[in-house]
């Protein structure tokens, strides 16, 4: 039971969105360590259209910062890493390798541009939602970002189409005194139905 409790902490309970990080690097180790744990969830018949950008450097960085919302940029700045969470709207190119019981999944989605849109921007949005737990269970924290220009992120960095922006996290090792009061839930009785 402590394990648990412990666990749930690290994820949910006492896990918070960093706004400031400690000036301590996050090595490429931990990085591919979080991409496979966050690789193994389940996605729409195993789609995987997650694809995820590590800028690591100033250079990198720089390059990201035009796009950002003025609130964003020094704590964006200052991260060890920002992640670009991308979807590729091609993802069932791969379908073979990842879905080998059907030997018809890439034509189903290839055929179908509403199917194939509406599945890759759901389970990109999961993936990034399972990159965050990931990254919390390996002791990294996180702030999530959607304050950015998503257009001039891809004109950046996707510029022939393939991969679409999702959202942008700041990974490293929190400061806690960056800090904000937790803000408040909304509760069963708001949020949820049992029928």
């Amino acid at each position: 039971m402590k394990l648990a409790q412990a666990a749930l902490d690290q994820l949910f309970l006492k896990a918070r969105t960093v706004n400031g990080f400690l000036d301590k690097p996050v090595p490429e180790s931990l990085l591919r360590e979080v991409y496979e744990l966050a690789s193994l969830p389940p996605t729409a018949m195993n789609t995987q259209p997650a694809r995820y950008v590590f800028l690591t450097t100033p250079e990198a960085k720089a390059r990201l910062l035009p796009a950002m919302s003025p609130g964003n940029v020094d704590k964006t700045r200052a991260a060890p890493v920002t992640v670009i969470v991308a979807t590729d709207t091609r993802f069932y190119e791969h379908m073979p390798q990842i879905f080998p019981n059907n030997a018809k999944a890439t034509a189903l989605f290839e055929g179908n541009a509403t199917l194939a849109q509406s599945t890759a921007t759901r389970s990109s949005t999961l993936g990034g939602a399972y990159f965050l737990l990931a990254a919390r269970a390996v002791g990294l924290d996180c702030g999530p970002m959607s304050g950015v220009d998503l257009g001039k992120v891809n004109a950046e960095f996707f510029p022939d189409g393939r991969f679409v922006a999702n959202f942008l996290i700041n990974l490293g090792y929190g400061d806690p005194s960056t800090l904000f009061p937790r803000n408040p839930r909304l509760t069963f009785e708001q949020a949820c139905m049992v029928l």
